[in-house]
């Protein structure tokens, strides 16, 4: 008899020392769990900060206010884009390249007319460039911002661009091939455009130095 109270006792102990460490094991999962689901998530922030630092340091390495782009307007077909360095007293003019800018001077003839003028007050913004763009014009282009002319006329689609393909190159239509005659090929529909040598030159000095922010526009 006593062996099967015995017996009786120890089978209920038993159950509770299995109940106990399974319950052991089930509280010790979640918090491992959520041990590791903090790292993880400590490891995902510790990424994320290093990539947004390695973004904003090559963003701060292709964008500079040390240098920034001057249009000088003679001509339709012969005026100057230059490259200018901020330095302490007057600027310095590093590079100077030919450009022609539309067809007439009229700055709110949309398509046709060259750069409404852009003071040290409202410069254009050098938003971005490309140098495999597909599209109207191809290549090597950089966009800068829309202006208003005098009376208001807002002027759209301003790009600082050439005559090429879309992978640089020399083709054989009109507008992707530069001849410099028939019509001269330094005419645009109210962009600024270069001859493919020098806006290749341009592209390779702003890769190096830094991209500028801004353009002005003088006469």
């Amino acid at each position: 008899m006593r062996k099967h109270v015995w017996s009786a006792r120890i089978v209920p102990l038993a159950l509770a020392a299995v109940f106990v460490g399974g319950l052991s094991a089930t509280t010790a999962a979640p918090a491992q769990a959520r041990t590791e689901t903090k790292a993880s998530a400590q490891t995902s922030a510790q990424t994320s900060a290093q990539t947004s630092a390695q973004t904003s340091t090559q963003a701060s390495a292709r964008v500079t206010d040390a240098y920034y782009l001057r249009f000088n307007k003679g001509s339709v077909t012969n005026s100057r884009l230059e490259l200018v360095k901020r330095t302490p007293g007057r600027d310095k003019v590093i590079k100077t390249y030919k450009a022609g800018s539309g067809q007439v001077k009229n700055t709110c003839a949309v398509g046709k007319g060259w750069l409404p003028n852009a003071g040290a007050s409202k410069p254009y913004a050098v938003q971005w460039h490309r140098k495999n763009f597909d599209g109207i014009i191809n290549g090597f282009v950089i966009k800068i911002s829309d202006r208003k002319c005098h009376n208001g006329t807002k002027r759209t689609e301003l790009f600082i661009h050439s005559e090429m393909k879309p992978n640089g190159k020399q083709g054989t239509i009109e507008s992707e091939r530069w001849t410099n005659s028939g019509p001269n090929d330094y005419y645009s529909n109210g962009c600024i455009k270069l001859n493919p040598t020098n806006i290749k030159d341009l592209f390779k000095r702003l890769d190096r130095v830094g991209w500028p922010k801004k353009m002005y526009v003088v006469n």
